[in-house]
């Protein structure tokens, strides 16, 4: 289910940046890591963690101070708001937050 967006509050330096986010759905998720990921000749796997980074946030960022977060905007932060907006982006080979054994736990009383 996708959820509205809602209002968070981005801490950088004494700066405080109001901005409107919304989720990444799970599938989007998926797609973004597949498009960042290549499979060479010799059976290595290079994930492009920069491309997905600026296209997570490019999603998930619906309004902000700046205007339209775009790749023109994302190239020309300085580290202290870069990394603030990392924190905005999920690991991309994280493990969901969901509890595998109360899903099984559930599963099993119907």
């Amino acid at each position: 289910m996708a959820k509205e967006p809602k209002d968070i509050d981005l801490i950088v330096g004494d700066d405080v940046f109001k901005l409107k986010v919304r989720n990444l759905p799970w599938a989007l998720k998926n797609q973004i890591v597949s498009r960042c990921t290549t499979y060479t000749v010799n059976g290595e796997i290079k994930f492009d963690g920069d491309t997905y980074i600026k296209e997570v946030l490019k999603y998930r960022i619906v309004e902000a101070p700046w205007g339209v977060t775009n790749e023109v905007f994302l190239i020309q932060l300085n580290d202290d708001l870069g990394d603030a907006l990392k924190t905005l982006v999920p690991n991309a080979f994280a493990p969901s937050n969901v509890n595998r054994d109360e899903l099984k736990k559930e599963s099993s009383v119907s």
